[in-house]
């Protein structure tokens, strides 16, 4: 039993504006079709593989349902993801951003992509590690036309201390703000999940990805 309708209501009753991604790794596609009865158009993955398995292709899916890739992608995937993902969320190299330029205009698409910002410093998690890096990207996407740059994301620090999660969340919305300054067509800030949510509003974010509080315990 999902339940997506009690986290959407406790989200827009303090943000009107969010975008709530729903995020359904290991769970099956009848849970995503509960969710989605329920209300849900936006589902997020984490593996490329899983995602094809799961979810049809675009043009067969139900009316308005929309699929995220948010996970680490290898870039021996790039294409397979971009012809089942709306949305890459988790571009956290150069060479990756190339790849992913190169394998669009080979399939003559294009694909909105946000750039991971690895805000907590922790060598187990991707995204780009200083702002610098982060930066030049922005300026390489550019040169990429197949490309479009929505926004930047981070995965706030795990452990729950809620000190290190504020930290995190302010340093990339002063990041996020620094990049929009020059590049008005960026508008999303993605921050927060099921632990961290609130906090993650506090500090502007534009889209929570939530998948516990929605489909309960993974398998």
């Amino acid at each position: 039993m999902t339940d997506y309708l009690s986290v959407y209501n406790a989200v827009k009753a303090i943000s009107d504006d969010v975008s709530l991604v729903a995020v359904s790794k290991f769970h099956p596609y009848e849970a995503v079709m509960e969710a989605y009865d329920a209300g849900a158009r936006i589902f997020g993955e984490n593996r490329v593989q899983e995602m094809r398995e799961k979810f049809p292709p675009k043009n067969e899916r139900p009316e308005g349902m929309k699929v995220y890739l948010i996970g680490q992608l290898q870039r021996n995937k790039v294409r397979k993801a971009i012809e089942w993902a709306d949305r890459i969320e988790s571009v956290d190299s150069l060479p990756l951003i190339e790849k992913i330029e190169k394998e669009c205009e080979a399939l003559a698409v294009d694909m909105d992509i946000l750039l991971e910002f690895n805000s907590s410093g922790e060598e187990n998690k991707s995204g780009f590690r200083t702002e610098e890096e982060l930066l030049n990207a922005v300026c390489y996407l550019r040169e990429c036309p197949r490309i479009n740059l929505l926004g930047i994301m981070t995965i706030g620090p795990l452990g729950g201390d809620e000190a290190r999660i504020r930290q995190a969340f302010q340093h990339t919305k002063e990041l996020f703000l620094k990049v929009k300054s020059e590049n008005p067509s960026v508008s999303v800030l993605s921050m927060g999940m099921s632990g961290d949510w609130k906090i993650a509003l506090e500090y502007g974010s534009d889209e929570v990805r939530i998948g516990t509080a929605i489909f309960g315990a993974r398998k």
